[in-house]
């Protein structure tokens, strides 16, 4: 609690102050006010601070600002918001920004978000344990019509297009559209559509031009007409060479390793292939010229030709500001991963050779930030109910923020990704982006949301180690070589000794924020 009669609230003393934008660690000491940062220098008094801890020459990281979460998506949004927030901030994260939509899934009904949000924030309120906010999809012309209205009312700058729903569920071909996603049978979700959202994003950014920095889309980038096709053609027993025979027109040889039918994740990853990607960002970029919608995230890219799409896209289009995605499952995991159809989600886990084109790309600079898309597919939903091997039958997405820091510093530090680099792909660029100014670094008058983490201290990943209600890990068996020791939300400890403390304190972030 604060403390008149003291200078500072809190001191942390002995750490290595790791702050993105810079090209060292230094130790220092970190002293909180108020719950905000007010001094980070070498030997402040002990004398000054009410509170005292000693970091013990940990790593301290800005609080992690994860950008892309799923809450609510698998089971009821009060139970989510708790537990997976819990896990949050396990991880070290303390800021998470969940995707929300009307539909199927997540709520469970359509309407505009004058009514369907304000629901959403009931419900969130006084149940995460960490800051929280959403981004929001606009399903149908009322949304888009809606989208000052969030900015203005209920501070929601950033903004999705799920571009392969437009003839696609969530796990699979939708037989009908206006089912899953509760729109108007007048209303298509399709190209169109998405046109006419980056035209009102766009109107907002004109509308709101001291805001403009933090309203943005991000955009899913598949294509339902691609995944279609081959998903029917793997589903029907395609083997690789048969599908490098359809495109390509010359057969290869039958006994070559591909010849085997196609199963499990590689199956997977052959029916949403990644050039659907590729031909999706080429899409969005193309329409994001056409409509003057200047600040594009292309999200959770996996594979080298969507990557080389994008920078393609970047390139051709100088005058959008583009953002590119990576999650800490795409590159940890390959479609050979023991943890088998626990691992599907969307877009597919890849082949080992995009994963280590998708770590080239990122110690390149090319990725600007590493999130989770943790979303909580508990076991006995997650796998199907007749055949547990038939990976069509499986749910698509799992979670992960848990382990997100740990994961990047067991895999980034032996390819030379330095701890500052980390700090701004896991808090610094994505709070700049999603306006969130008072977050993702250390400075003075910035939220004192704080991360230690022992450098020496591992463990091996597991889902009995896990906050989380899933029950199992994608990462089961990687031993980490580093452990999140604390985490602190505006100068309060909310987690530390192994488990999570107090009650939940996480604040509703009205973007621009700070």
């Amino acid at each position: 609690m604060p403390n008149p009669d003291k200078k500072y609230d809190l001191l942390i003393r002995n750490v290595r102050v790791v702050r993105p934008k810079r090209t060292s660690v230094q130790r220092m000491d970190i002293a909180v006010k108020d719950g905000k940062f007010a001094k980070i220098g070498k030997g402040l008094k002990t004398a000054d601070a009410a509170t005292v801890v000693d970091g013990r020459n940990r790593l301290a990281f800005p609080g992690l600002v994860d950008p892309h979460m799923h809450c609510g998506i698998y089971g009821p949004l009060a139970e989510d918001a708790l537990s997976e927030s819990r896990a949050a901030a396990q991880g070290g994260v303390t800021s998470s920004l969940n995707y929300m939509r009307t539909g199927g899934y997540y709520m469970q009904k359509g309407g505009p978000y004058s009514q369907v949000y304000q629901e959403v924030l009931d419900i969130s309120k006084d149940r995460l344990y960490v800051d929280y906010a959403y981004h929001l999809a606009p399903l149908d012309r009322t949304h888009i019509g809606e989208i000052d209205m969030l900015i203005d009312k209920f501070g929601v700058t950033s903004f999705k297009i799920f571009m392969f729903y437009g003839g696609y569920g969530l796990h699979g071909a939708s037989s009908s559209q206006h089912e899953f996603l509760m729109i108007g049978k007048d209303e298509k979700y399709d190209i169109a559509h998405f046109e006419f959202v980056m035209r009102g994003v766009q109107r907002a950014m004109q509308r709101h031009p001291g805001k403009k920095a933090a309203i943005s889309l991000s955009l899913h980038c598949e294509l339902a007409e691609i995944l279609a096709a081959y998903t029917k053609m793997v589903e029907g027993g395609a083997r690789q060479t048969d599908l490098d025979t359809w495109l390509t027109g010359v057969s290869n040889d039958p006994e070559c390793a591909d010849c085997a039918p196609l199963a499990g994740l590689r199956a997977y990853s052959a029916a949403r292939p990644p050039h659907s990607e590729g031909l999706a960002i080429t899409i969005a970029s193309y329409l994001a010229n056409e409509t003057n919608c200047a600040n594009i995230n292309l999200l959770h890219l996996t594979s080298r030709k969507a990557v080389e799409a994008a920078l393609t896209m970047a390139k051709a289009f100088p005058h959008v500001n583009f953002r590119r995605e990576v999650t800490i499952a795409h590159l940890c995991l390959d479609y050979d991963t023991p943890v088998k159809a626990l691992a599907k989600v969307n877009p597919p886990i890849r082949s080992r050779d995009d994963v280590e084109f998708l770590w080239k790309a990122l110690l390149d600079g090319k990725l600007d930030w590493v999130c989770s898309d943790h979303a909580c597919c508990r076991y006995e939903m997650k796998l199907g109910k007749e055949d547990k091997s038939d990976i069509f039958q499986a749910k698509s997405g799992f979670g992960g923020t848990e382990f997100m820091l740990a994961a990047l510093i067991t895999a980034g530090k032996p390819r030379g990704l330095s701890y500052n680099r980390m700090a701004e792909l896991l808090a610094y660029n994505a709070a700049e982006r999603f306006g969130l100014k008072g977050k993702g670094d250390i400075a003075p008058g910035l939220d004192a949301d704080l991360v230690l983490v022992d450098p020496d201290k591992s463990f091996v990943a597991s889902g009995k180690l896990s906050e989380s209600q899933q029950g199992y890990s994608v990462f089961e068996g990687m031993e980490m070589s580093a452990t999140v020791t604390d985490t602190y939300l505006r100068g309060h400890r909310i987690w530390g000794d192994g488990q999570v403390i107090g009650a939940p304190r996480g604040q509703y972030l009205m973007r621009p924020y700070g």
